[in-house]
């Protein structure tokens, strides 16, 4: 029988949980499951009140994945949804990840989050800004560093913050918490960003994502700022070879960047640095830290 667990008084069915998700370390799913409890204080900020998708992997990286936007089939009647804008759908909703029961429910069907830039009840104004810093080999996240101190600085000068975290693959992501503005706005301010990082950096950025200019180079991927994409959340596990994870690091961390292991962290690895070092992404959900485009 599948077991029935209580979560803040939610009965939730949680399958298979001896399942190995990830072979390469033998990861369970019981595992999956323990880490979102675990880090459920950190991650719940992040993606409570904006729509996810999710990428599902519920036979591991190397089974089939897919990308799902709508409620999954069988979505209980009270886990949150929200109204998205679709061109092709007007009548969209997505899940919200509101509390601990809903990512426990989420979490047992094996996902990756995704969120949105703005939040649910304000579609389309954008109160994050988003820079994809995706290394083309042989780059790697080394090169992803140097690229994100500069762009640190450019929006600093802007009166912009920048907080960095892992994408749990190859690269890195920063985030800007912003004063709501238009996603449009937002996303052409991140596209002249990206275009003036590749003139100042012609031999280390690219600012489209043509593969042919991309070797060697770190791809700055504006289009995230668009309303209709989405992003990796901070903390979210990702459907990799192991179970790494989209990690906020410090810019210390950034600076002293030397190789790729330096910034490549698991699960159990997040566990210890949020014990050590708490949320290094919560400044991204305090509104008194959200700056003005120019």
């Amino acid at each position: 029988m599948t077991p029935i667990t209580m979560v803040e008084g939610r009965r939730i069915a949680l399958s298979n949980l001896d399942k190995v998700i990830y072979p390469e370390t033998g990861f369970t799913k019981g595992e999956v499951l323990h880490y979102y409890a675990t880090v459920a204080p950190a991650l719940l900020p992040h993606v409570a009140d904006r729509p996810v998708s999710f990428l599902r992997y519920p036979d591991g990286p190397d089974g089939q994945l897919f990308f799902t936007k709508n409620p999954p089939p069988g979505t209980p009647d009270w886990v949150r949804t929200a109204a998205v804008p679709r061109s092709e759908d007007p009548g969209a909703r997505q899940v919200v990840i509101a509390d601990m029961p809903t990512l426990m429910w989420a979490a047992n069907l094996v996902v990756e989050f995704h969120t949105h830039q703005w939040t649910a009840g304000h579609p389309a104004v954008a109160n994050r800004l988003v820079l994809d810093l995706d290394p083309g080999p042989p780059a790697t996240v080394v090169e992803c560093c140097a690229a994100a101190l500069w762009l640190r600085d450019r929006l600093a000068a802007d009166g912009l913050t920048a907080y960095a975290k892992t994408s749990g693959s190859k690269g890195l992501h920063l985030a800007v918490p912003l004063e709501p503005t238009p996603s449009a706005t937002a996303s052409a301010y991140a596209k002249r960003l990206a275009q003036e990082a590749e003139r100042d950096h012609p031999d280390l950025v690219v600012h489209r994502m043509a593969k042919a200019l991309r070797p060697g180079k770190v791809f700055v991927d504006h289009s995230q700022n668009a309303a209709a994409k989405t992003t990796a959340a901070p903390y979210t596990l990702r459907a990799r070879a192991r179970p790494t994870v989209s990690a906020p690091v410090s810019w210390a961390e950034v600076e002293a960047c030397r190789s790729p292991a330096a910034l490549d962290f698991l699960a159990d690895d997040v566990v210890a640095r949020l014990a050590r070092d708490g949320d290094l992404f919560a400044p991204l959900t305090d509104p008194e830290r959200a700056g003005a485009l120019p």
